[in-house]
């Protein structure tokens, strides 16, 4: 669907009415287990599923996407965990709607095409089900407020799903952050460096991507993600950097991004990938796109403090997310993402203005997150590393414990916001656009989450 079609779509009147839940979380199960509903069971979807299906404490009761083909991979897990097979709405796009109107589900995680969130996600609050809602970034500002505006008339909570703020390494930073060692922060990097040509051309059939294709032709992400490329310029995918830098800088929470300015790069990478893997004549080698091949954004916030995200996925080049945190008494950078000890670190003071970086090994595996501490055994085998048996088992906990997600609404919006945020700004050459404050002066008073329910 492309977007003119989807803001079209989107006009139909939502499903349901207004329901407001009695609790925080409104989580009424006899049977103790939180009962979930999958909106969209691509690769992703099929992560998330599998990461569901290994908990004793979760049921999932229905899955509902318009690709036979997803379903019967979905299913497929599902057969591997020996567990009951969910209820199925595959008959078109609009289908999981009727998913949304029963009322032996509690919450639904989201994994659709960006186009899809903010309204599977609305749609999903004012039916009463608890939202888990997967990264990317807004199509357009005003969705940002639509998110904020159906909460707080609903009250039922939404969690945003970014896995990278439960990174190992990145907790042991947030760890030692809130432990002081990097005195009073000052400047923080990170993105999305990722080489994901394959994914954007990915003819399904080979093993790990490869032709040329999107769009009709196009498998998985190739179907949809693409098309972002060649119609829009801007911080496409903002979450994995901004979210572990918005923890760490109290973002939302006595804190606040005031504003930002973007610039993009020229775009070369994806045309020269189709040229090289499917010849000149090749009709996408014929497509414009719009999108730079790097886009970097700085953000500015209210205590001061400065973040600049790297865009980069349209080029050759090794994975690497490019963190930098840098405080008034210490420095820690990453040189490859994946362990404690893949990043360097120096503190002027204890290692005797020697100007030198030491591995980061030591110090974080001091500082490891007790999270991880606790849970390491429960974590091997889980997605990227082990970051996602933590992002769903806090979904989860929140949910039985009847506790505030680590990350809200607010930062949903405040996050996702970057996105049309700098393509506006890409547009009016460098323009700053100022960020809206989406708690509407809530941030003032409001205190961290993230990282400190170690209990769980």
């Amino acid at each position: 669907m492309n977007r003119r079609a989807f803001l079209q779509n989107t006009s139909m009147a939502g499903i349901g009415a207004l329901i407001v839940p009695s609790s925080l979380f409104s989580f009424s199960s006899n049977t103790k287990k939180v009962r979930i509903g999958m909106i969209a069971v691509g690769l992703r979807g099929q992560v998330h599923l599998d990461e569901l299906l290994k908990r004793d404490d979760v049921e999932v009761i229905a899955m509902a996407d318009p690709d036979d083909r997803m379903i019967k991979r979905a299913q497929k897990i599902v057969d591997k965990h020996n567990k009951k097979q969910p209820i199925v709405y595959d008959k078109g796009d609009y289908d999981y709607q009727n998913l949304l109107k029963r009322n032996d589900i509690d919450a639904v995680i989201i994994s659709s095409p960006w186009e899809w969130h903010e309204r599977q996600g609305t749609e999903a609050m004012r039916a009463g089900k608890i939202v888990g809602m997967e990264v990317c970034g807004a199509m357009m500002l005003e969705e940002c407020w639509n998110y904020v505006n159906v909460y707080e008339e609903t009250k039922v909570p939404l969690m945003m799903l970014e896995n990278v703020c439960y990174r190992r390494d990145i907790m042991a930073v947030f760890n030692m952050v809130k432990k002081g060692k990097f005195g009073e922060l000052i400047h923080g990097t990170g993105g999305y460096q990722h080489d994901l040509r394959n994914v954007l051309f990915n003819d399904g059939v080979q093993p790990y991507g490869g032709g040329v294709e999107f769009g009709e032709k196009g498998f998985s992400e190739a179907k949809w993600r693409t098309d972002h490329y060649v119609n829009r310029n801007g911080e496409l995918y903002p979450t994995h950097g901004v979210g572990p830098l918005a923890a760490m800088f109290n973002v939302n929470r006595g804190n606040r991004i005031t504003h930002l300015t973007s610039m993009a790069s020229k775009a070369r990478g994806l045309h020269q990938y189709i040229v090289e893997n499917g010849g000149q004549d090749h009709p996408n080698a014929k497509v414009n796109f719009k999108q730079g091949d790097i886009v970097t954004t700085t953000l500015k916030c209210e205590n001061g403090e400065t973040m600049v995200l790297t865009h980069d996925t349209s080029l050759q080049r090794p994975y690497n997310l490019g963190f930098k945190v840098q405080g008034t008494d210490g420095i820690w950078q990453e040189i490859s993402s994946g362990g404690l000890d893949k990043g360097f670190i120096y503190f002027e003071k204890e290692m005797d203005h020697s100007h030198q970086w030491a591995n980061s090994k030591d110090y974080l595996e001091q500082y490891d997150h007790p999270l991880w501490k606790k849970n390491e055994a429960k974590a091997v085998g889980a997605g990227h590393g082990g970051m996602d048996y933590f992002m769903i088992n806090a979904f989860v906990e929140s949910i039985k414990r009847n506790i505030e997600f680590p990350f809200d609404i607010y930062d949903l919006a405040t996050w996702y916001a970057v996105t049309p945020l700098s393509e506006k700004s890409i547009a009016a050459h460098g323009q700053v656009q100022e960020m809206p404050d989406f708690t509407r002066g809530k941030y003032v008073n409001r205190k961290t989450v993230f990282g400190s329910n170690s209990e769980y």
